[in-house]
């Protein structure tokens, strides 16, 4: 499927409107996962058949989105109960309903799932209400051992650490402007928009 045609397909899904602080709920617009999505089929990583997780999924855009581009099964991490009907809502308008799995849960560093899948890929908590929130996705990760996608803001260093002191291979391989609608009470503007980065993580 090319970018622009999976780009429109994702702008039209259902949005959530959820705006828990803690959570860091920023959607991905429909253009900027598109373009990573098919940044991580270049890669080779996202291909026909495969097992996606979207971790962290939102709306699941980026789980429906590896869907268009052939993955088999996706399975929806997500912590918060309404999203998770948005994402279902999302699938059965798609008739994807029968290749997915959706789990209502919260990760930390006490609950730490295995899952069977073949890529992972998430934009987590990036760390700026909470600070080390993003560290339990990157443990799964770890413990998955699994090759992930991570969308984190441009300017993090940790994430390269992280996984090549664990003897990981790390790649920083794009960045981008990341859209933030005035979400929540404390922003100041109707939108913005910060640098996101992308790291393709993968053990060796």
């Amino acid at each position: 499927m090319r970018v622009r045609k999976l780009a429109i397909n994702l702008s039209n899904l259902e949005n959530h409107s959820s705006k828990n602080v803690d959570l860091e709920q920023y959607s991905i617009d429909g253009d900027l996962a598109a373009k990573w999505l098919s940044d991580i089929v270049s890669f080779g990583d996202l291909k026909k058949d495969c097992r996606v997780t979207d971790l962290g999924a939102g709306n699941g855009i980026l789980g429906i989105g590896a869907f268009f581009l052939g993955a088999e099964e996706v399975t929806f991490i997500e912590s918060d109960s309404e999203a998770c009907k948005i994402i279902n809502n999302n699938i059965k308008s798609l008739e994807f309903q029968n290749h997915s799995k959706i789990y209502n849960m919260h990760i930390d560093n006490h609950n730490i799932p295995i899952i069977d899948t073949d890529l992972i890929i998430t934009n987590p908590p990036w760390g700026r209400q909470k600070e080390k929130a993003d560290k339990p996705f990157l443990q799964l990760i770890l413990d998955n051992y699994k090759t992930a996608h991570i969308l984190h803001n441009s300017k993090a260093t940790h994430i390269t650490n992280f996984f090549q002191n664990e003897g990981w291979e790390v790649e920083k391989y794009g960045e981008a402007d990341f859209y933030l609608p005035a979400t929540y009470s404390h922003h100041k503007r109707q939108r913005g928009k910060t640098e996101a980065g992308f790291w393709r993580v993968s053990p060796t």
